[in-house]
């Protein structure tokens, strides 16, 4: 199956969220409470966060990506703070995600995965940077 991604205009973000909502909270089952669902829909429908959609020839979506864009002083970042959906991380689709992270200025592509992500996203070309260490206070 060959997916296309494609950015969502924000204008029409209400009428694709409920195509994708669920794809969301499956990601989000996964989360340390960075962030709800209701949380993502909200970066999302308030342009913070850029919503990314995998659809195949029929347009029938089957894999989301949300996106974050930060800067650091010597290089941008797209961020990717959730990816969902099925056979969606191999080398095409990466290709086309880090095509429109660098089409919007970025220069490094980075996300925070779970073990069992990090050996799959690994296989597409992305290297382990940092681990990172977290205590509540």
């Amino acid at each position: 199956m060959n997916l296309t991604v494609q950015p969502v205009n924000i204008a029409y973000f209400h009428q694709t969220w409920g195509l994708v909502e669920e794809l969301f909270a499956k990601a989000n089952k996964y989360d340390t409470g960075d962030y709800t669902l209701d949380q993502i829909k909200a970066f999302l429908a308030n342009g913070n966060w850029v919503l990314l959609v995998a659809t195949d020839e029929e347009n029938v979506i089957h894999g989301v990506a949300s996106i974050s864009f930060y800067n650091m002083p010597n290089y941008r970042v797209g961020f990717i703070t959730a990816m969902a959906g099925k056979a969606i991380v191999n080398e095409d689709v990466y290709a086309q995600v880090c095509s429109f992270i660098k089409a919007n200025g970025a220069t490094r592509v980075q996300c925070a995965a779970r073990e069992s992500a990090a050996r799959l996203y690994k296989q597409v070309g992305m290297q382990e940077r940092h681990v990172i260490m977290e205590t509540k206070l």
